[in-house]
């Protein structure tokens, strides 16, 4: 029964997750934002093609549907291990939902803004605090917001999961959980790679 807890956990998450706020906000401007700049959905695409307003609201509403129901999930469960891990997989399975929506064709973005979520939505306030301070002195540095990501979220996802683990069984499930995300972040990305090693990686500003 607790496996199965876990499995209805990720395929809410995975539900939710594929709901593609860039995309619904471009609809609605008349753009199609998969042929437009990056050919991405998420925050950074819709900066570039449609304005920060837009890229705000795409972020807002991509933070909303993972931070709300881990909410609504430590409501009725309380601070217990329980909740952690049901928390978790619903992450999980909002990162893919994003990265791989059903309702879109399975092309979604790079998943950084949900996972950015899952780690406000289950972390110490010292493991985000250090993470935020982390990815904007690396983007204001380099100006690559894919640099940011892939240096920072997955390393915030491994500290938050050797410090503040609470037994043993949460250690495996949530080191599972970060390398999973950690893999997914760098495969999302491997374009961007590509283009920073031939320095044709689109800056920020």
């Amino acid at each position: 029964m607790e496996i199965l807890k876990y499995i209805l956990c990720l395929v809410l998450g995975y539900l939710i997750g594929s709901i593609s706020n860039g995309l619904l906000i471009a609809k609605i401007k008349g753009v199609d934002l998969r042929n437009e700049g990056s050919g991405g959905t998420g925050t950074t695409n819709v900066l570039r093609t449609m304005g920060k307003l837009a890229a705000l609201m795409t972020f807002v509403g991509d933070l909303a549907k993972v931070i709300l129901p881990i909410v609504l999930i430590r409501i009725f469960l309380g601070n217990s291990t329980d909740w952690y891990l049901l928390s978790l997989y619903y992450g999980l399975g909002a990162v893919l939902g994003h990265c791989y929506p059903l309702y879109f064709q399975f092309k979604g973005g790079k998943g950084i803004a949900v996972t950015t979520a899952l780690i406000c939505a289950t972390s110490h306030p010292k493991v985000i605090i250090y993470g935020v301070i982390a990815f904007v002195l690396v983007v204001v540095i380099t100006r690559y917001v894919s640099v940011g990501s892939l240096l920072v979220v997955p390393i915030v996802l491994v500290i938050n999961t050797i410090m503040y683990h609470r037994t043993d069984e949460l250690f495996v499930h949530m080191l599972i959980i970060s390398l999973l995300i950690g893999a997914l972040d760098y495969f999302r990305h491997r374009a961007n790679i590509v283009r920073l090693f031939h320095g044709e990686e689109n800056k920020l500003f």
